[in-house]
């Protein structure tokens, strides 16, 4: 065979550096979009590329290929870039591939009609919680948590809930990552403090959020698993103190932690040992 016709198998002709340069192009590309999305208000210029570390000239021309295809848009008064409706679209089809969202949504639902508040939907990435799906409640004053936003795992009902149940290396390896900032006065900070509050929580079935993330808010969570009894989800309802005060705390936590063991059932989970 002549060296002109000689090819690895599996890659394409021409491939070697120009694939390494689209690789890398595809990363940054990736990596603004990842930032674009935790910044819904939109981000300068100048703000991305100081954020992912590139030069204003090659920000700005991955931007346009982003803008091109539909995954950003600029705004045309303020200059600001925003993810599009692409983005949002791919992030969807996330949601509804993942059958446990779905299969939530009634429970979330009946939960908010039995206790009159939000109830949420979040799974844990990285050292964060991320919030997927939400029944709002119908009082006035309520807390509404924006789809996708995140809270730290150790200072959130839904966080410490999926938080319990980490292996230690895991545990180890979020305290490494985030550390434990305190987020209000109230957040435990301590590892020694949040491995107590952990371990009380394997043993009650859900976790609770004493204003540890919000001034003013209460919250409950508990987890869902899988057939592996491996954390998957947890689902929470939180209001304001003044309509989930500490005595109701117990009440709402018993009433979640079934639900959440509902749920589980119905993805065929299994809860794992306290």
């Amino acid at each position: 065979m002549s060296e002109g016709k000689r090819r690895t198998a599996g890659r394409p002709a021409g491939s070697g550096k120009s694939t390494s340069g689209h690789s890398q192009s595809l990363v940054r590309g990736l990596n603004m979009l990842e930032r674009l999305a935790a910044s819904p208000g939109g981000l300068a210029l100048s703000e991305i590329a100081e954020q992912a570390d590139l030069a204003p000239s090659t920000t700005h021309r991955l931007l346009q290929a982003l803008q091109s295809q539909g995954f950003v848009t600029q705004d045309n008064e303020l200059g600001l870039w925003k993810i599009d409706v692409k983005t949002f679209r791919i992030g969807n089809s996330f949601l509804e591939a993942r059958d446990f969202v779905a299969t939530s949504r009634p429970f979330l639902r009946r939960l908010t009609a039995q206790t009159g508040e939000t109830a949420n939907l979040g799974i844990r990435d990285g050292s964060t919680a991320v919030f997927l799906a939400q029944s709002e409640s119908p009082q006035m004053m309520r807390m509404i948590t924006r789809l996708g936003s995140r809270a730290p795992l150790h200072a959130s009902g839904v966080g410490k809930a999926l938080m319990a149940w980490l292996p230690d290396d895991e545990f180890e390896r979020v305290l490494t990552e985030r550390g434990l900032a305190r987020v209000t006065e109230n957040t435990r900070h301590t590892p020694e403090s949040l491995r107590d509050e952990l371990a009380r929580i394997r043993r009650h079935g859900y976790a609770c959020d004493r204003e540890e993330h919000a001034i003013g808010l209460h919250c409950v969570a508990a987890c869902l698993h899988d057939e592996h009894g491996i954390p998957l989800a947890a689902i929470s309802v939180s209001g304001p103190v003044a309509r989930i005060p500490e005595s109701r705390l117990v009440e709402l936590g018993e009433l979640v932690r079934e639900t959440a063991a509902e749920i589980t059932a119905r993805l065929g989970g299994r809860l794992p040992d306290a």
